[in-house]
């Protein structure tokens, strides 16, 4: 073997050598990264729930007590999502739901709504929305108080025909310039609140060991 020969396998190993390092860092890199990003997005679930149930009004798992249903009309969802059940003490507490409104003036308006047992809301949260800025965004916990009004609220209180913005008879404010999005909003809660309504028992069944 000469020295020119030596010479090329010599840069063939360090080739190698670079390249099976620089893969085991990019592997290593994806790892670590993987999973700060599945415990960024827990914690922001978390922190999204907490938002609705306060800590303290529960003591299971929430995020693993949970149960899979299909899409439902009624809550505007096409395919399956995922129920999240607070329980204390295995006393059923509250469910949160996974709506969407359907008919915002920009699209789809996708939220969280925590219902508990006895019915009443305990929350609502916009998730995700495309609405008019300065408007339709009014919906948004950050932007105005307006979301918050449903807490308390059940299918009963208001009745039915109050389940609407004013504009429409109902008890619930539009806002100035945008009717269509807190319409869509209120009907969105009212026909979670339907669906809860008619399902509670099997929201609420434990997941089978």
């Amino acid at each position: 073997m000469n020295a020119i020969q030596k010479h090329i396998i010599q840069i063939g190993l360090t080739l190698a050598l670079f390249a099976i390092i620089a893969t085991s860092i990019v592997v290593f890199t994806e790892h670590v990264t993987h999973d700060k990003i599945i415990e960024n997005e827990r914690q922001a679930l978390l922190s999204a729930i907490h938002a609705l149930i306060p800590e303290h009004e529960y003591n299971n798992a929430i995020l693993n007590d949970t149960k899979t249903i299909a899409p439902s009309e009624q809550l505007g969802t096409q395919t399956t999502t995922t129920v999240y059940r607070a329980r204390f003490d295995q006393e059923d507490k509250a469910v949160i739901l996974s709506s969407i409104a359907p008919d915002g003036y920009n699209g789809n308006i996708t939220m969280l709504i925590a219902i508990y047992h006895s019915g009443d809301i305990a929350g609502v949260r916009i998730i995700n929305h495309k609405e008019t800025p300065g408007l339709g965004d009014k919906i948004e916990e950050r932007k105005s108080d307006w979301i918050k009004q449903f807490a308390g609220l059940s299918l009963t209180q208001p009745s039915s025909q109050f389940w609407a913005v004013k504009k429409d008879g109902g008890q619930f404010d539009q806002f100035t310039g945008a009717t269509i999005t807190p319409r869509a909003v209120v009907k969105a809660i009212k026909n979670a609140l339907d669906y809860f309504h008619q399902h509670r028992d099997e929201l609420f069944e434990p997941t089978p060991s």
